[in-house]
C-alpha cells in the first residue's frame, strides 16, 4: 500500500527537503505541500493523503487548529524543532496521532510515518519526558474513575503505553507475546472511548493513573 503524504511547514526550504526525503520511499507518495494550516486543510480535502507532517508555529492558521480541523480525517505526525514546545500537549489533545522533533533522523522519520499510517500512534521519548513533567506539575495523582472500567493487566498495559513502549517492549516486560498485548491495547482504547495510544498517553497522565518516579 502506497501511503499519500502532505507536509506543511512555513518555510519553503524545509518542505521541499521533507517532500524529496519521503519521496524516495517506494512506498511513498507526497501528494501536496502546505506553507500554512489552511492551506494544510485545503490540499487535504483535494488529495485525501493518509498521513500529514503538521509543523506547529505557523504564520495565520498554526499546526495545532490545522490539526483540530483534521481530526476525522489524515493521521497528522507534529514535527518541531523545540522538545519543549509549549504546545505539545494542545497538539495531542487536538488529535495529533504522532509527535517528532525536526532533528529525528531519516530512517526514523520513515518509521514513524509508517507507524502513523499503520492507525497507530507514536510520541518521541524526549516529548514523552516532556509530558510526565507537565502533568506532574498541573494534574492530581488521583486516578480518575474512568480507569476503573480497566482490568488490573489494562491498566498495567496502559501505564506501559504511556511510559512510551512500544507493543513489543510491553510484550517482553510482561513476558506475553505481542498479539496478546494488541488485544489487551484494543480493548483498553475501546473501554475508554480513545482513538488511538497517544490519547491513551494524555488519559494516563491526565487522570493521574501515571505520575513521574520521583512523585511516587
Amino acid at each position: 500500500m502506497t501511503v499519500r503524504i502532505v507536509v506543511a511547514d512555513d518555510h519553503q526550504v524545509v518542505r521541499s527537503g521533507y517532500a524529496a526525503l519521503l519521496d524516495t520511499q517506494p512506498d511513498f507518495t507526497v501528494v501536496g505541500t502546505a506553507c500554512d494550516g489552511a492551506e494544510a486543510i485545503r490540499v487535504c480535502a483535494e488529495e485525501s493523503p493518509d498521513v500529514v507532517l503538521m509543523d506547529v508555529r505557523m504564520p495565520g492558521m498554526d499546526g495545532i487548529e490545522a490539526t483540530r480541523r483534521l481530526a476525522d480525517g489524515p493521521r497528522v505526525l507534529v514535527l518541531t524543532t523545540f522538545d519543549l514546545d509549549e504546545y505539545v500537549y494542545d497538539a495531542l489533545r487536538a488529535g495529533a496521532a504522532g509527535f517528532l522533533l525536526k532533528d529525528v533522523t531519516a530512517e526514523r522519520l520513515f518509521d514513524a510515518v509508517r507507524v502513523i499510517a499503520a492507525g497507530e500512534a507514536l510520541l518521541a521519548p524526549t516529548v514523552t519526558r516532556r509530558l510526565i513533567g507537565e502533568f506532574a506539575r498541573q494534574r492530581p495523582a488521583e486516578p480518575a474513575p474512568l480507569v476503573g472500567v480497566l482490568t488490573p493487566r489494562e491498566t498495567e498495559v496502559l501505564r506501559l503505553v504511556a511510559e512510551g513502549l512500544s507493543n513489543a517492549e510491553i510484550a517482553a516486560r510482561l513476558v506475553v507475546t505481542e498479539e496478546t498485548v494488541k488485544t489487551h491495547v484494543s480493548r483498553m482504547l475501546g473501554k475508554l472511548r480513545l482513538r488511538d495510544r497517544t490519547q491513551a498517553v494524555v488519559a494516563a497522565y491526565e487522570s493521574g493513573l501515571v505520575v513521574p518516579r520521583s512523585s511516587r
